[in-house]
C-alpha cells in the first residue's frame, strides 16, 4: 500500500495532504523518513506522522455531516486566531477531516470523514460527484445567463466549467434565488461563474452532495450520516458498499441538539420541496453533457 493511501486510510488526512506530511519528512517509516510513494506493510511496518504511531483502524469508518457557519475556515488546524471547522466538532471521538472545501464566505454542508479513499474519490473532479447550492443574487437573472451556466461558463483564459444544473427557485425585483448543481471542484467555481456573469452575490450555501441534503441542521451542528447515505456516497463514486460492523445506524459518538435530533420532523411543505431537490439533482446529473471543445 502506498504511504499516503496508508494516511489517509488510517484517517490521518486526505492523500494529498498525507503528500505534504511526507514531502515535510513528517512520516517515519521503520526509523527512516519515508519518501511519496513508496509502498508500506499496514501489518509489519512501524510507521509514525508527527511522532505519533498509525495504524489502520479495524472498526467501522466515520462519517458525519457539518453545517459550516459562514465564517469559518475549512481547516482542522488554526494557523491564526481565525474560527475553524476543527474548533466546532470537538464532540468527535477519533480523527476526522473536511471532505473538500467551502471558502470561509459560504456556508452549508461540508462532509466529515476518516474514510481517505471515499474522501479522495468525492473531490476528484473524475467522479463528478454533484454538490447543490443555494445562490441568493442581487437583482433579476436571464434566461441568456442561465443558459450560460448549463453550456459552460469561461472562468479564466479558456479554462471553462463544465455544464452545471441550474434553475430559479424564486425570483423578485431585488434578488434571485438560485440551486445550481454542479459536478466538478474547481476553486470558488459558483463565485468566479457569477463574476464572469455580472451576479453579485448575496448568500452562497450549499444544500446537497448528491442526494443527501442539509435538512434541519444549523450552523455549528453536526450528525452522523445513517447507512443508506453512507451507501449512496459510495455508490456515487463507485465504491463498493461498506459492510457495517455494528448494524445500528446510531453511533453514539456525540450529543446532538434537541433540533438536530428531530431532522425527520419535517413538514409537508419540506418534504415536497425536498422531493423536487433530489429530482432536479438527478435530472442534472443524467443529463450534463461534457464542455464543448
Amino acid at each position: 500500500m502506498r504511504i499516503q493511501k496508508f494516511l489517509a486510510e488510517c484517517g490521518v488526512c486526505s492523500r494529498r495532504a498525507a503528500e505534504e506530511l511526507v514531502r515535510q519528512g513528517k512520516v517515519i517509516v521503520n526509523g527512516n523518513v519515508a519518501e511519496i510513494g513508496m509502498s508500506v506493510d499496514p501489518e509489519n511496518d512501524r510507521i509514525t506522522c508527527e511522532g505519533k504511531r498509525v495504524r489502520i483502524k479495524v472498526c467501522d469508518k466515520q462519517y458525519f455531516m457539518f453545517y459550516k457557519p459562514r465564517g469559518v475556515i475549512t481547516a482542522m488546524k488554526a494557523q491564526d486566531d481565525r474560527s475553524i471547522v476543527g474548533d466546532l466538532i470537538k464532540g468527535i471521538k477519533g480523527r476526522v477531516y473536511p471532505v473538500g472545501r467551502l471558502d470561509r464566505d459560504s456556508e452549508g454542508l461540508l462532509l466529515l470523514t476518516d474514510n481517505g479513499e471515499l474522501a479522495q474519490r468525492l473531490c476528484h473532479p473524475s467522479h463528478h460527484a454533484s454538490k447543490t447550492y443555494r445562490v441568493t443574487v442581487k437583482g433579476e437573472v436571464s434566461d441568456e445567463t442561465l443558459t450560460a451556466i448549463r453550456r459552460g461558463v469561461d472562468i479564466d483564459r479558456g479554462e471553462t466549467t463544465m455544464p452545471a444544473g441550474v434553475y430559479i427557485q424564486t425570483q423578485e425585483k431585488d434578488r434571485t434565488v438560485l440551486h445550481i448543481t454542479l459536478f466538478e471542484g474547481k476553486n470558488r467555481e459558483i463565485r468566479r461563474i457569477c463574476e464572469e456573469l455580472g451576479l453579485q452575490i448575496m448568500l452562497l450555501k450549499r444544500i446537497a452532495v448528491g442526494d443527501i441534503l442539509l435538512g434541519h441542521l444549523q450552523p455549528g451542528e453536526y450528525r452522523p450520516l445513517s447507512h443508506s447515505e453512507i451507501i449512496k456516497l459510495h455508490e456515487m463514486v463507485d465504491l463498493p458498499a461498506p459492510e457495517f460492523k455494528h448494524k445500528s445506524d446510531k453511533t453514539g459518538a456525540i450529543k446532538q441538539s434537541i433540533r438536530a435530533n428531530k431532522l425527520n420532523a419535517k413538514t409537508t411543505h419540506e418534504k415536497m420541496f425536498e422531493k423536487q431537490l433530489r429530482a432536479d439533482i438527478r435530472k442534472s446529473v443524467k443529463h450534463r453533457k461534457k464542455p464543448q471543445q
